[in-house]
């Protein structure tokens, strides 16, 4: 893979004009601040990876809302709300298929999708700020070491993240962060995962995953509950989301 360099992982809001080419995926949900590997296999979707590569490396991660499988071909619906990610590194393969890691940068809105010029699907976006209420300020320290603790009590075991970095989740990585890290890493059903991605109320986002883990707490995490998705997975399986195809 070609590697990347510093200028990869930030985003200049200024240099960005609100055109966002699409990519629409069934059941993955992209989040600021976290990494995703694809494999780029589909005709359009090499078109639409191959421009960004020539221009400045954009691709908004959206969600296909329910019902997408009979239209799939076209322009099924999409969820309103989208992460607008950043290509990292990618490798071409001998068949023209590419391999990626995604960066998520910002969340964003659709605010219009462009009528179709390319093979692929682009919108007009807007970029949503996160931003925390002051009248919660006091509250933010103990939400966020609340967030961290739930989130290891809901690893399993051999995953369990170290005391050190426990503390470092708790106390040196901003809120907004955490959460979105938080909300990637657990398997969540699809529609808590795109309210969270709506969310830019960070204290509210803290709330939604608090919430959501509190939901299966009295459930039996180390047992096959057909019914609980914090089940330990199998030793083949990772925990955190797989390599996704398109």
């Amino acid at each position: 893979m070609l590697p990347w360099n510093a200028e990869d992982l930030t985003f200049d809001e200024a240099r960005f004009h609100g055109k966002a080419r699409l990519f629409p995926v069934p059941n993955l949900v992209m989040y600021p601040h976290v990494m995703q590997p694809l494999n780029i296999f589909e005709p359009r979707y090499i078109e639409m990876l191959n421009e960004a590569l020539d221009s400045d490396g954009l691709i908004a991660m959206c969600v296909l809302m329910p019902g997408w499988e009979k239209d799939y071909e076209n322009r099924p619906p999409v969820h309103s709300y989208a992460c607008l990610s950043r290509v990292v590194t990618h490798q071409r393969q001998e068949n023209g298929h590419y391999n990626i890691l995604l960066l998520g940068m910002r969340r964003v809105r659709i605010e219009m999708e462009l009528d179709a010029a390319r093979s692929f699907r682009e919108a007009r976006v807007a970029l949503l700020d996160d931003f925390c209420l002051t009248e919660n300020d006091a509250e933010r320290v103990g939400l966020q070491t609340a967030l961290t603790q739930r989130f290891q009590e809901c690893l399993p075991e051999q995953k369990a993240i170290h005391p050190a970095s426990a503390e470092m989740l708790s106390t040196e990585i901003p809120l907004s962060v955490l959460t979105d890290l938080v909300s990637f890493a657990l398997p969540l059903d699809l529609k808590t995962k795109c309210e969270l991605l709506s969310e830019n109320d960070v204290d509210r986002r803290a709330w939604i995953l608090l919430d959501a883990l509190d939901r299966h707490a009295d459930e039996d995490r180390g047992a096959d509950h057909p019914n609980n998705p914090f089940a330990h997975r199998p030793a083949s399986g990772g925990y955190f989301p797989p390599f996704s195809e398109n």
